[in-house]
């Protein structure tokens, strides 16, 4: 089984290094691309509303922020996502390649290698710790059905019980399946989960809504206010977009396969400026309404669905959520490492097989321990997420501003001493001047407390400086030519 299907063929092994080049490598052709934009919008209406996703917002609340500063603050950052995000996408639509491909434009077809992997190693850790957190609200909704399945949940082994066992693994083999199946089954989940996301999404806050007599409390008792609360606002911005710092790298690997470039800025526009703003009512609802009840702060939406009176809802709902978190790791952190494996070991390797290694890697990491592990997660994980920054900034530096979005396909996939993206024995030494210095800078930025002020602007930091350096820097005397993917088409496989 093929991951994706009416994929380019290279013309010949003269065109072609067989360790470049591999069926799930290969350009995607125009008339096999079936992403629409109800699509590109389904990646949004999951992704967006993740239990991650509304921890981080409801936590504004908690900090004092208020319903509309709230409110401002994502309106604010889905303006530059929406920007960032269908920059990125349409290099995926052009060019038709996936990230670890892309990324041999601006680092050399071996010095992409680089930011795949840590796209992916990114991508693995998240992968498990998510399907964790769905495990976890699998194994309430048993107790809740089955209370004598609460014994199963009082032992450890490797800081997991029983049930938490049953319920991680069942969902990983979930995941595992859909995945086998390739990208065409991940876009029809993506249809199935996404409006079952928003109305379950929809009916939770409407239920708070009436439960609070219709009205919701705008703030806690001591709420940000003048500077203080425009600088929350800025820095809740921030955060936002890095949160989604992984998916502005790697968006290609799903526009790749968008019918149109009108298809993205569509599918963008519902998806993330009024999704995002959608998203953000419906936290300062369940928020809201929770703090006028009780004067308690919820948070997760999981807070609010145990309290559900209705068994047959309560499992709805929960059903709902658990969907919801298996659409966004499929999303957001499978894909990436998949690509990422099969670039690294293309002779080995293909969609289901990398599919199937990235699962076990998420797997023997104990993902739950990390989860746990708070200096695992800032340190570690924001470490790694800070890169994210500097590769983004040298990426779009040298692919909208010194190429203008000119590229030749073909030598994206050959390892000749002329190819156009072979530089110097394989790796772009510019682009890792440019990267490693502002690299080192988001680290710095991001992890120590001295700068804890600006740490929120660490990837936007990060992503400036390499673009910047990049554009000084970068060799603009080297030919430049735009060589279609489809001129290294023949039938597909």
């Amino acid at each position: 089984m093929t991951a994706v299907d009416d994929r380019s063929s290279v013309e010949s092994s003269t065109t072609s290094s067989s360790g470049l080049y591999t069926y799930d490598l290969a350009p995607t052709k125009k008339e096999g691309r079936r992403w629409g934009a109800y699509n590109v919008f389904t990646l949004w209406a999951n992704d967006v509303h993740s239990l991650g996703n509304y921890a981080f917002a409801i936590g504004l609340f908690a900090l004092g922020l208020n319903v509309w500063g709230i409110l401002a603050a994502f309106a604010l950052a889905s303006l530059l996502l929406f920007l960032l995000l269908t920059l990125s996408g349409f290099m995926g639509y052009k060019t038709g390649v996936p990230f670890p491909v892309m990324s041999r434009i601006a680092f050399g077809v071996n010095g992409a290698k680089v930011p795949a992997g840590v796209r992916g190693i990114v991508a693995i850790a998240w992968f498990g710790i998510q399907t964790y957190l769905a495990a976890s609200v699998l194994s309430a909704l048993l107790v809740a059905m089955f209370p004598g399945l609460n014994r199963l949940d009082t032992n450890s082994l490797l800081g997991q019980s029983t049930l938490g066992w049953i319920t991680f693994m069942t969902l990983w083999g979930l995941q595992v399946l859909i995945v086998s199946y390739g990208m065409q089954m991940i876009r029809r989940y993506m249809a199935f989960a996404a409006p079952t996301t928003l109305i379950t999404m929809c009916a939770l806050a409407a239920w708070m809504f009436y439960r609070a007599d219709g009205s919701i409390s705008l703030s806690v008792d001591d709420p940000f206010t003048g500077g203080e609360m425009w600088l929350q606002i800025l820095q809740a911005a921030a955060l936002w977009v890095v949160i989604y710092g992984t998916f502005v790298l790697n968006f290609c690997d799903f526009t790749r396969s968008a019918r149109s470039r009108a298809s993205i800025v569509r599918g963008n526009v519902i998806g993330i400026p009024v999704n995002m703003l959608f998203f953000a009512v419906i936290v300062a609802v369940l928020s809201g309404a929770q703090f006028k009840l009780d004067g308690q702060i919820i948070t997760s939406p999981t807070d609010i669905v145990r309290t559900i009176p209705n068994m047959a809802l309560l499992a709805t709902a929960s059903l709902a959520l658990i969907a919801l978190t298996v659409a966004v790791n499929l999303l957001a952190n499978f894909v990436a490492p998949i690509y990422a494996l099969v670039d690294l070991f293309p002779r080995r390797l293909d969609f289901r097989r990398a599919g199937l290694v990235s699962a076990v890697l998420g797997l023997v990491i104990t993902p739950w321990n990390l989860y746990n592990s708070p200096v695992v997660v800032n340190y570690f994980l924001g470490g790694l997420g800070a890169l994210l920054g500097p590769l983004f900034g040298v990426i779009m530096a040298d692919y909208w501003l010194l190429r203008k979005s000119r590229v030749n396909v073909l030598d994206l996939y050959t390892d000749h001493a002329r190819g156009e993206y072979h530089y110097r024995r394989g790796y772009n030494p510019r682009a890792v001047a440019a990267f490693v210095p502002s690299a080192a800078i988001a680290v710095v930025v991001a992890l120590v407390p001295a700068f804890h002020a600006a740490a929120g602007f660490s990837w936007f930091i990060g992503a400036l400086l390499a673009a910047a350096l990049y554009t000084v820097i970068a060799d603009r005397t080297a030919p430049m030519r735009d060589v279609d993917g489809e001129a290294i088409a023949v039938a597909a496989e």
